[in-house]
């Protein structure tokens, strides 16, 4: 099955936190990761922003940043999905940032899996609504 993951999900294969579990089943054989390559960014940031909090230490990670790219995902150009972003975006209001991981899912045709709860629950009521799914409902597809 083919999916796309933003970075939330990709930081809970680091970072035991809420829905750790039901991310580390996506690294079962029978999911085929996609992710546009803001991930590697993004996902930098968030473990920057919990080692600056103190939630994480710094060798943890920088092995997570220098693993990250060991764990199949393939990744897509951002410059590529742009315009679809933009016009997601401005349609729905959320932002451009989280409207690439879905312009990805879209052009894919399958799903982006996300871990961010105000982005799925603002398109749960949208046309957008069957390329995105829930963390914790991942096992329910």
């Amino acid at each position: 099955m083919i999916v796309v993951v933003d970075a939330g999900v990709a930081v809970k294969w680091y970072v035991e936190e809420e829905h750790t579990r039901e991310a580390e089943r996506l690294l079962d054989r029978r999911f085929e990761i996609h992710a546009p390559d803001l991930l590697l960014p993004e996902f930098g940031n968030v473990l920057w922003k919990k080692c600056r909090s103190s939630e994480l230490d710094e060798n943890t990670a920088r092995a997570a940043i220098d693993s990250i790219g060991d764990r199949g995902i393939f990744f897509h150009a951002s410059s590529k999905l742009m315009n679809s972003a933009f016009a997601g975006a401005l349609e729905t209001g959320q932002s451009y940032y989280d409207w690439t991981y879905l312009a990805l899912a879209i052009a894919l045709e399958c799903e982006l899996v996300t871990a961010d709860r105000r982005f799925f629950i603002a398109l749960r009521n949208t046309r957008f609504k069957k390329h995105t799914v829930w963390i914790e409902h991942i096992e329910t597809r």
